[in-house]
């Protein structure tokens, strides 16, 4: 297994043509407009972005509507990703909430969440009207459930130590993390432009589009959650998380949602970050790219679907 050192610098060194932006999480619910439009049928997820998202599948145009919880007023995309409840075991180790028992859940809200854009010099075309992607298994539930080398998915302790070499990599650390506990997930990078919903990862193509698509940037999510307040103790083996598409302990199951929601303008120069060596940020009509939000982003239907995890998997049940 490569220390994470090297796994760093090799990334920085495939990866030079890029932007990132960080966002706020605005809400939590039991809903999925890609899989699940118009249903309250879905796991748990986090939201990002734009605040116009709701059960149904937004258009690009109607994102933005909405308010933006990233630093960008450019970039009124949605993105989102399966919520990490977090399991209190008898052993009573803290978490983010006071469990009365082994059903009690609660989020742990992301210390860092954050999309990076990158590969923008392989890009032929921006991010179409109306376009969404899925990255990711939400069903995954062993390692060969997991395709590493399109979504790049793995986790691992940011600041160490490092025990990839002797787990899964898409399991959750099985050491106490130092720092932060991080994951990444790549979204596919081509897309058919008469049918925006056919896409593709160049990465599993030999590094080209297939034939009749498109390459646009590829989008990244790194999300850092910071645990250790909330297991002082800390752990060894399996860590009492869970996603709330799998299993205690369990990382294979994490995927993400992304739903364009880019002005026009914004994205013209963000097909400009092509340095293969300095980050740019990416201005628009609206401001600079680290202007950040003034507009205060919520959920736009409160009192509908649930942000409670025990409530979520009852309604998952219903018919």
């Amino acid at each position: 297994m490569i220390p994470l050192v090297v796994v760093t610098c090799t990334l920085a060194a495939v990866v030079t043509a890029y932007t990132d932006i960080r966002h706020k999480r605005f809400m939590i619910k039991n809903i999925d407009p890609i899989v699940y439009p118009g249903q309250y049928r879905s796991h748990m997820h986090s939201f990002f972005g734009s605040d116009a998202v709701t059960k149904d599948l937004s258009t690009t145009a109607e994102l933005q509507k909405g308010c933006a919880s990233g630093e960008n007023p450019n970039d009124l995309s949605v993105y989102c990703k399966p919520s990490i409840p977090s399991w209190k075991s008898t052993k009573g180790i803290p978490t983010l909430y006071y469990v009365r028992g082994p059903n009690d859940f609660v989020e742990v809200n992301p210390g860092m969440f954050s999309t990076y854009y990158e590969n923008i010099d392989k890009a032929e075309i921006p991010y179409p009207q109306d376009f969404f992607a899925i990255a990711g298994n939400a069903t995954a539930r062993s390692q060969s459930d997991v395709n590493e080398g399109t979504t790049g998915l793995t986790w691992w302790c940011e600041n160490g130590p490092e025990d990839r070499q002797n787990r899964n990599r898409a399991l959750m650390p099985r050491v106490t993390c130092s720092g932060n506990i991080q994951v990444i997930l790549r979204f596919p990078d081509c897309v058919k432009t008469s049918n925006i919903k056919n896409y593709a990862y160049a990465a599993a193509n030999g590094g080209r589009c297939p034939a009749g698509m498109k390459r646009v940037p590829q989008l990244r999510f790194s999300v850092r959650y910071n645990v250790r307040s909330l297991i002082p103790k800390g752990w060894s083996g399996a860590p009492p998380l869970k996603l709330a598409c799998g299993e205690v302990g369990e990382g294979y199951c994490f995927h993400g949602d992304f739903i364009n929601g880019w002005f026009d303008d914004a994205q013209k120069n963000l097909l400009k970050a092509t340095s293969r060596n300095q980050w740019l940020r990416v201005d628009g009509a609206r401001g600079e790219g680290k202007a950040g939000t003034t507009c205060g982003p919520k959920d736009r239907e409160p009192t509908k679907g649930t942000s409670d995890y025990i409530t979520s998997v009852d309604m998952m049940t219903m018919s």
